[in-house]
C-alpha cells in the first residue's frame, strides 16, 4: 500500500479516485450518483453511517413544496422511494413524502447501483495540496489517519469545511455575523393524530389547509397569531414548557407511520454562532431539556397526544446556515428579485427567502408564483483559489439571505445532479473544474 508522509508519520493512502465529495448529504449524494452515472470512480467520504445527510441525520423531512423542472436524480430518487413502498404525494400539495430510513435507502441504492463507494463513519482532517490543486484529503476513521488522492474534489460538508481547510475565502452570518437558528428535531409516536387534527381545526387553525387525508402538518410561531399559541402559553402557566420553548414549533405526519409525527423544533434562539463547536455542543444539551418539555407538555395538554411518546431524537443538529464560500459569482438579493438567468446554471430556485434569524425571528422575502424562478450559476460554486474543486450545498457562494432560499433540499439535489455532471464532463474534456465553462449542465 502507497504510504505518504504527513507531519511526524507515515499514514496510508487507500483509494485514487477521480472523484471524491467530502459529505454524503442530499448534495453530495446527488452529486456522486450524477458523477458516477456519467462514469467517473466516485468516493463519497461521510462521517455519519449514512447517506443522506439533514434530511436523514437530523430528520429534516419532508421535502418542501418546488414548482420547478428537476433534474434527473430528483425524480429517480422519488421513485426509488416508491419501489421500497413510499406514497410520495398526497394530491393536495408538492412536498414529497418520505421517512429518515427509506430516503437513505434509496440514495444508497442509486449510488452504488451507479459504482459509486461511499467510506463511512469517516471525518475530513486536512488537505494536502500541490499549487492550486488538491493532491490529497487527509481523513480519520477506525484505522487511524489515512489519505485518499483524486484528480477532482467536491466540498459537501454543509460548513465549507474542505474549502476552509484548502484556503477558499468564506463568510457567515448576517451584516452583524449573527446565523439563522439552529433546531434540534424529534420524532413522537402514539399520537391519535385525527384528535389532534380536530382540535387545530376546532380552533379555526388555518395554517394547513388539509382537512383530510393521511398527512397533516402543524404549526405555531410565538406572537404571530397562531390558533395554537393560547395553549402553548398555558403551558408556560402550568410550568411544562419556558418562554423559549414558544419560538418556533412545527410537526408534520410521516408516510407509512401512523400515529407518528416529525417535529422541527426546538429552535435553539440562543445560539448565535453556528460556527463555534463549542456553542454548537452546549446548544445540543439545552435543546434536549427542551425536547424533554414539550414532550411532557404534549403528552398533558395537547389533545390528541394523551397516550403519546418520544421516539428518538435527531442525530445532527439541525444547521440552516453557517459559513458561505466567496465563489466567482456572489449570488445577490438583485439575482432573486429579477428571477435572474444566466449561461451556466445549475439549479432554479423557487423557495422563498426563509430566514429563521436568531435575532428578528422568521423574515420572509417577497414569495414566487407558481412557475418563476431565478437560477443559480455553475460561478457559485468554483472559486479563485482552488482549481479542481467544487463547493456545493447550504454552502455555495451568495449573501445571507439569498442563501436562505437556496438551502432547501429541492434546490441542493439539483444544484448537486449538475455538479456530479460537471465533474464527469470536465475530466473528459481535460479540464480543471475552476476552467469548466460550465453551460449545459441543466437539462430541465
Amino acid at each position: 500500500m502507497k504510504m505518504f508522509r504527513y507531519g511526524s508519520r507515515d499514514i496510508p493512502v487507500i483509494g485514487t479516485f477521480d472523484t471524491v465529495i467530502v459529505g454524503g448529504g442530499t448534495a453530495g449524494a446527488s452529486c456522486g450518483i450524477s458523477a458516477a452515472r456519467e462514469g467517473n470512480r466516485v468516493l463519497i467520504v461521510e462521517k455519519s453511517i449514512s447517506l443522506g445527510g439533514a434530511a436523514v441525520n437530523a430528520l429534516v423531512t419532508p421535502v418542501m413544496e418546488s414548482f420547478v423542472p428537476h433534474e434527473r436524480n430528483f425524480g429517480e430518487i422519488e421513485e426509488e422511494l416508491k419501489k421500497i413502498g413510499v406514497r410520495t404525494r398526497d394530491g393536495i400539495m408538492e412536498y414529497v413524502y418520505s421517512t429518515p430510513e427509506t430516503r437513505c435507502e434509496a440514495l444508497e441504492h442509486l449510488f452504488y447501483g451507479y459504482g459509486g463507494e461511499v467510506l463511512y463513519d469517516t471525518v475530513l482532517v486536512d488537505v494536502i495540496k500541490e499549487g492550486k490543486k488538491i493532491v490529497m484529503a487527509v481523513l480519520s476513521n477506525t484505522d487511524g489517519l489515512c489519505a485518499v488522492s483524486a484528480d477532482q474534489f467536491v466540498d459537501a460538508t454543509g460548513d465549507a469545511l474542505l474549502s476552509r481547510l484548502a484556503g477558499v475565502p468564506t463568510v457567515s452570518g448576517d451584516g452583524d455575523g449573527n446565523n439563522q437558528m439552529a433546531s434540534l428535531r424529534f420524532e413522537m409516536g402514539g399520537i391519535d393524530v385525527e384528535k389532534y387534527r380536530e382540535y387545530c381545526l376546532s380552533l379555526k387553525d388555518s395554517f394547513s389547509p388539509l382537512t383530510s387525508g393521511f398527512f397533516f402538518e402543524s404549526a405555531m410561531v410565538r406572537n404571530k397569531g397562531f390558533k395554537l399559541e393560547p395553549i402553548f402559553r398555558k403551558g408556560i402557566e402550568n410550568g411544562y414548557l419556558k418562554e423559549e420553548d414558544l419560538v418556533y414549533y412545527q410537526c408534520f405526519s410521516l408516510p407509512g407511520e401512523p400515529g407518528c409525527m416529525s417535529f422541527n423544533c426546538p429552535h435553539l434562539s440562543f445560539m448565535k454562532k453556528n460556527t463555534d463547536a463549542l456553542a454548537r455542543s452546549q446548544a445540543i444539551a439545552e435543546g434536549h431539556k427542551m425536547i424533554r418539555r414539550l414532550v411532557i407538555f404534549l403528552q398533558n395538554m395537547m389533545p390528541g397526544f394523551e397516550n403519546s411518546f418520544l421516539i428518538r431524537v435527531a442525530s445532527e443538529i439541525g444547521i440552516r446556515e453557517s459559513y458561505r464560500i466567496v465563489g466567482k459569482y456572489v449570488l445577490n438579493e438583485d439575482d432573486y428579485i429579477r428571477r435572474a438567468r444566466f449561461e451556466d446554471p445549475v439549479a432554479k430556485g423557487d423557495w422563498y427567502i426563509d430566514v429563521h434569524s436568531a435575532t428578528k425571528g422568521l423574515v420572509h422575502m417577497e414569495k414566487y408564483m407558481r412557475g418563476e424562478y431565478y437560477e443559480i450559476p455553475y460561478r457559485s460554486l468554483i472559486n479563485d483559489t482552488v482549481d479542481n474543486m467544487l463547493t456545493i450545498g447550504r454552502c455555495i457562494s451568495t449573501t445571507f439571505l439569498v442563501q436562505a432560499s437556496i438551502r432547501v433540499q429541492a434546490c441542493v439535489t439539483d444544484q448537486g445532479d449538475c455538479a456530479g455532471k460537471a465533474c464527469a464532463r470536465a475530466r473528459k474534456a481535460g479540464k480543471e473544474l475552476a476552467e469548466f465553462d460550465g453551460k449545459g449542465l441543466c437539462e430541465n
